[in-house]
């Protein structure tokens, strides 16, 4: 009496006697009898997957359909083995197979332990096949060679599934180490069923067509006449036939745990890119895709018949690669990668994520807006090159305050802030992510996107949280680098420092570790300075001296005069004194006229230009001159072309092949 294990394992023996590529009714025949007798899925799988019409959404599909009471039993199975010769384990005297055809390929991954050796004379039966020859019908109609194959002699009366196999060609099918699974018989004309050796599984059976070179390429086809293609193609490379497309992703598995060097591509039959695009991408390998007007099943041999190896070796150096999360550059990549981008040059990257720290009446948030202005302005910030940019400055410190800032700043320049600076005054909490949503959507609608968000305080924008936690602070910088990589501004934060402000940032270190630049503002009695305390691609410490110099910006409701501050550069009185001013009306008139249309240019880097300074065209300053001057008009063009001359001369404009820049 066999118990329920050995009864399974004979069933299983009785399935893989059998051709999974006959008729379509005969399959799923042999499926509902598989079910029967309790064979698991991915067993039939496997079996299934052999069959080179094998579609794995059908399977699934067919195998959910059938019910346990579909009416036909496990006996069905039996009888239709005995029919193409199999002999039952329980009479192993006949020198029949009498292992389990396990399931060797279990979800897609290859068991070598579990794989079943071939009936005990299938090895005997191949070895004293006679070896094949380049004359075979087969390997002729294919362009092959006969290099590891047998055939069947003419007068051999043994017969697979009620046909004769004599004259056919016999594939051996052998694990990566040599050891034989099955057979596949392949009949003369390249046309016909190709049978399988009765009782015995493919497992991690495979042919390999060349030799296979471990930190080499690989190429993974379904048949022996890819294979052939393939390997004559490139015939530095390997092909594995995997015996029909179900069974490619198990042998391409396979063949990356063993050869984890190895450059393996999938070379996939017309229509079956989808997959093999899947299989490439989870193995961390490539595929081949067969020409788009293809008909269907078109594959590699039939691409070297129409079209010839070097085309195919062509088309199989142009593999596809899946988009990779990571990407692996050589030292020539990162020579040629574009340089590092500045907003403030040697200060302020852009896209990166900064701080901007001090003391308590250090004059920070004075000294940020005075950043964002020169930033929003595109003008130079104590004298490093300023490439213009979108500014959203989030003053959660309180819009009245803020207010008062911008009046001051703009009574000191004579100007108001530029058009794309914007102000955000709501509230804001870092740590929810509603809040980091909708502030990324703000920015992007108010056209800040690639600009620079400031957040003015941190501690304002996380009310409750614990600077000095590992875990606030790290879900505080993860919302910044979110923010940072929706909108692909740079993140400024405005910052504290502690209670003893040699320690740097306030809270915990991992926040300055995170920066890519830190600009720390300091004060010592009535000196003022800040200072590069960080730059991960520039160098630190570079100070700079500045003051904050009172504004009255108009009166209170009971007539006292309202102030507030601007920064101004520690000694630009004397600095101001040595500019060359305009000479003449017709000078500040040019100067004035051209200052707005400066300063809103997108165009960089022409003539002699600074880099990131804007330019204009003379011919393009000259009538927007002489619209402002009032002379006749006659002669305003000539008078315009005079004043901006005479800013040149004076170098107050640089001027170079038709184009004019700010000094």
């Amino acid at each position: 009496m066999m118990n329920g294990h050995d009864d399974i394992g004979r069933a299983r023996s009785a399935l893989f006697a059998l051709d999974p590529s006959c008729t379509h009714d005969e399959w799923v025949r042999s499926l509902m009898a598989a079910r029967a007798a309790n064979i698991d899925v991915n067993t039939v799988r496997e079996w299934s997957a052999q069959a080179d019409s094998y579609r794995e959404t059908e399977f699934e599909s067919t195998w959910r359909s059938i019910k346990p009471e579909a009416g036909i039993g496990a006996g069905t199975l039996f009888w239709a083995a005995k029919e193409v010769g199999w002999i039952d384990p329980q009479a192993p005297q006949n020198g029949a197979y009498a292992g389990h055809a396990s399931d060797v390929i279990t979800n897609g991954r290859v068991n070598p332990q579990a794989a079943q050796k071939p009936a005990p004379d299938l090895g005997v039966t191949f070895d004293g096949y006679p070896a094949a020859g380049a004359d075979h019908p087969y390997i002729v109609a294919k362009r092959g060679n006969p290099d590891g194959l047998r055939v069947v002699p003419a007068d051999d009366p043994m017969m697979i599934r009620g046909k004769r196999v004599a004259g056919s060609l016999v594939v051996p099918v052998c694990s990566l180490d040599g050891a034989l699974r099955t057979a596949q018989f392949i009949p003369p004309a390249a046309c016909g069923d190709k049978l399988n050796a009765p009782g015995a599984s493919f497992g991690d059976g495979v042919f390999i067509v060349g030799a296979i070179v471990p930190d080499g390429t690989i190429h993974v086809v379904e048949g022996m006449g890819q294979g052939w293609a393939c390997a004559k193609a490139d015939y530095h490379a390997a092909a594995v036939v995997a015996f029909g497309s179900g069974r490619v992703r198990a042998i391409a598995k396979l063949l990356r745990g063993r050869y984890p060097a190895a450059r393996i591509v999938i070379v996939s039959d017309k229509g079956k890119e989808a997959d093999a695009e899947a299989i490439a991408r989870d193995i961390g390998g490539a595929w081949v895709a067969m020409p788009a007007d293809a008909p269907g099943n078109y594959d590699a041999n039939d691409y070297e018949a129409d079209c010839g190896p070097d085309a195919l070796a062509g088309l199989l150096r142009a593999a596809k690669t899946p988009p990779m999360r990571y990407k692996l550059l050589s030292s020539d990549d990162l020579l040629s990668a574009p340089p590092l981008r500045w907003f403030v040059r040697g200060v302020l990257p852009a896209d990166s994520f900064a701080a901007l720290y001090g003391p308590s009446g250090s004059g920070k948030s004075f000294l940020a807006l005075d950043l964002c202005a020169a930033v929003a302005e595109g003008a130079d910030w104590f004298g490093r090159r300023v490439v213009r940019a979108p500014v959203t400055y989030c003053a959660l410190e309180g819009e009245r305050g803020m207010g008062k800032r911008t009046q001051a700043w703009s009574a000191r320049n004579g100007r108001p802030l530029p058009a794309n600076f914007r102000f955000i005054a709501q509230p804001l909490d870092l740590r929810s992510e509603e809040d980091v949503h909708d502030l990324a959507n703000a920015v992007i609608a108010g056209g800040g996107e690639n600009g620079l968000l400031v957040i003015d305080t941190l501690n304002r924008a996380a009310p409750g949280g614990d600077e000095n936690s590992s875990a606030d602070m790290g879900a505080l910088i993860a919302a910044c680098k979110e923010l940072q990589r929706r909108t692909r501004c740079t993140v400024l934060l405005v910052h504290h420092t502690g209670k003893d402000s040699t320690k740097g940032l306030r809270g915990h270190s991992s926040l300055f570790a995170a920066l890519d630049a830190a600009i720390e503002v300091s004060r010592t009695d009535a000196r003022r300075e800040w200072a590069v305390a960080k730059s991960k691609d520039d160098a630190d410490g570079d100070k700079n001296a500045f003051e904050l110099r009172a504004i009255d910006v108009g009166k209170d409701e009971d007539g006292e005069p309202v102030t507030s501050c601007v920064v101004v550069p520690a000694g630009s009185t004397a600095l101001v004194e040595r500019v060359k001013l305009p000479q003449g009306a017709n000078q500040q008139i040019a100067l004035n006229a051209l200052a707005q249309p400066l300063r809103e240019s997108r165009n960089f880097n022409k003539g002699d230009a600074p880099y990131g300074r804007p330019y204009l065209d003379i011919e393009v300053a000259v009538p927007i001159v002489a619209a402002h001057l009032t002379c006749e008009p006659k002669r305003r063009n000539e008078r315009a072309r005079e004043a901006i001359n005479g800013l040149v001369a004076r170098q107050i404009y640089g001027a170079k092949d038709g184009w004019l820049w700010r000094m």
